[in-house]
């Protein structure tokens, strides 16, 4: 097959592109396929060694290598093993403090000789911290100062020159990949183990839903408008939600009355438990129905800093939702 790279001054047409950046495809799949194929001893011994890891896993590279260790550690996190990345420089100008003994380094270079690396790794060691390396050069000086050295050796890199860091970054991110996925069986993380770790996800697809799906409807506190307020604030406490419906003679909802309307009511002076609660309800509200997006009457409700929300259809009540409810009802964590 000829080459068809494009030389300078040349205005190349879509076909050449189209094949030069397959043939750069190629030379990527071709360098993985001789990572996969070098496998051996060390990848297993890397796999148990971090997964018996009693601390937290600490990722370090400089450059290209950086920005890979950079997307294995968050691959690590968001399955089951916690890890976070270490910048060279910054580990010798002193956050090598945050290195206990039980954690396991995983140190990125392709050369395995990036001097800024290799100058912490024996205070790593002397920290009491396991380094595995991942490196195309399993004779450097990187790999000598390891514990484990799993090798992700590529003959060359996609960049015409064979200079710029391509098949080699390809190489040193799909081994990553392949001991996160090697951890996850191995430490039996599951999809629910999955979803906690990500809880935008969970609950984006909850706030996809239709609120019908979402909001209370039965026990609903309800009642009609000539009851006394006694009575009324008594339905609203067994209600558990610090809010009430108040429906008219032919069934519509005409009124709601909140906890904080109650609030308000007792600050203004000693209210008439007896009178009617459509005296003291309010009349003009916010509602939304059914088929209304979650997400949707989210918005809404933290706009108008509202925590209950009557759910309507032809103008009368048919469920309640909690601002609550659309958020999982603690089933999602926000901090650690």
């Amino acid at each position: 097959m000829t080459k068809t790279t494009p030389t300078q001054g040349q205005t190349p047409s879509a076909t050449s592109w189209i094949e030069r950046g397959r043939q750069v495809l190629n030379i990527e799949i071709e360098e993985l396929q001789r990572v996969r194929d070098s496998l051996d001893d060390s990848f297993p011994l890397a796999v148990e060694t971090l997964a018996a890891c009693t601390g937290r896993v600490i990722v370090s590279g400089i450059g290209k290598s950086g920005l890979v260790g950079r997307k294995i550690a968050a691959t690590l996190s968001s399955t089951g093993t916690p890890a976070y990345f270490l910048h060279p420089v910054e580990g010798a100008h002193g956050d090598l403090g945050m290195i206990r003994q039980g954690d396991v380094v995983l140190a990125l270079s392709n050369s395995g000789e990036t001097d800024e690396l290799n100058a912490i790794l024996p205070s790593l060691r002397s920290l009491g911290a396991c380094i595995i390396s991942i490196t195309g050069n399993t004779a450097s000086t990187m790999a000598k100062l390891s514990d484990i050295t799993v090798t992700a050796h590529v003959q060359r890199e996609a960049c015409p020159h064979n200079l710029a860091p391509t098949a080699s970054t390809t190489a040193a991110l799909a081994v990553g990949d392949a001991l996160a996925v090697c951890l996850i069986e191995k430490k039996q993380f599951t999809e629910s183990d999955f979803k906690l770790c990500h809880p935008g996800g969970a609950l984006g697809q909850r706030l996809s839903q239709e609120v019908g799906g979402l909001m209370h409807t039965d026990n609903l506190p309800v009642i009609a408008s000539d009851t006394s307020l006694r009575e009324s604030l008594a339905a609203m406490n067994a209600g558990g939600l610090g809010f009430l419906a108040v429906t008219a003679a032919n069934g519509a909802l005409s009124g709601i009355l909140t906890d904080g309307d109650v609030r308000r009511l007792l600050s203004s002076g000693t209210p008439d438990l007896d009178a009617q609660v459509q005296t003291c309800m309010r009349t003009v509200f916010l509602t939304a129905s059914p088929s209304h997006r979650a997400a949707q009457v989210l918005d809404t409700m933290e706009e108008k800093q509202v925590t209950v929300l009557p759910i309507v259809e032809d103008g009368r009540l048919v469920g309640m939702i909690h601002l609550h409810d659309l958020l999982g009802k603690g089933k999602f964590k926000f901090s650690a």
